[in-house]
C-alpha cells in the first residue's frame, strides 16, 4: 500500500467503533441473563446463568480491547481502509444491492441474469455477447435446478408471469 494514500478510515477509529458495539453486546445479553435470572437452585442453573456469565465475558474483553486501543493509539497509525480499499469494497457490494433491489421488482432469475451480465461486462472485461449468454444460460440451469429437480419456488416476478412461469 502507498503511504501517500488518503486514509478514509483509520484503524484507531475502527477498533474503538468495534470496542464498543461489542460492549453494547456485552451488556444486552448480561441485561437478557438477568431478564431470566442468573442465580443457582437446587436444581441447578437458572435460564439466565449461562448468557449473563457470557455477556460478562464479553464486556470485560471488549473494556480490555478498549483500553489497549486508548493506551496504543500512538502505535496505530495503518488506515483501515483507503479510498482505494472503499473503492473496491463499493465496486463489489454496490451490484449486490441492486441484484436485492432488482430482486424484489423483477423476481430472482431476471435480476441474476442482469447481474451476472452486468458484473461480467463492466468488472471482467467480458464482450457483451458472451457476458449474455453465460448469465442466460446460467439462469435457465438454476430455473432448472432449484424450480424443477428440487421444486424449491424461488422469487418471480413480472416476467417470469408473462412467460407463464408461476
Amino acid at each position: 500500500m502507498r503511504h501517500d494514500e488518503q486514509t478514509f478510515v483509520s484503524r484507531f477509529t475502527m477498533e474503538i467503533v468495534a470496542a464498543s458495539a461489542t460492549l453494547v453486546f456485552g451488556l444486552i445479553v448480561i441485561a437478557g441473563g438477568i431478564e431470566y435470572e442468573h442465580g443457582w437452585d437446587s436444581s441447578g442453573p437458572k435460564p439466565g446463568y449461562f448468557p449473563f456469565y457470557i455477556g460478562i465475558l464479553i464486556a470485560i474483553g471488549s473494556i480490555g480491547v478498549l483500553a489497549q486501543t486508548l493506551l496504543g493509539r500512538a502505535r496505530m497509525t495503518e488506515p483501515f481502509v483507503t479510498v482505494t480499499r472503499a473503492r473496491r469494497v463499493a465496486a463489489f457490494v454496490l451490484p449486490v444491492v441492486g441484484f436485492v433491489v432488482l430482486a424484489h421488482w423483477l423476481g430472482l432469475y431476471v435480476a441474476m441474469a442482469v447481474y451476472l451480465c452486468a458484473v461480467m461486462v463492466l468488472q471482467g472485461d467480458y464482450r457483451l455477447w458472451v457476458a449474455v449468454l453465460t448469465s442466460a444460460g446460467m439462469t435457465v440451469f438454476f430455473f432448472f435446478v432449484f424450480e424443477r429437480w428440487f421444486r424449491v419456488q424461488l422469487l418471480k416476478g413480472p416476467v417470469e408471469a408473462w412467460f407463464g412461469i408461476y
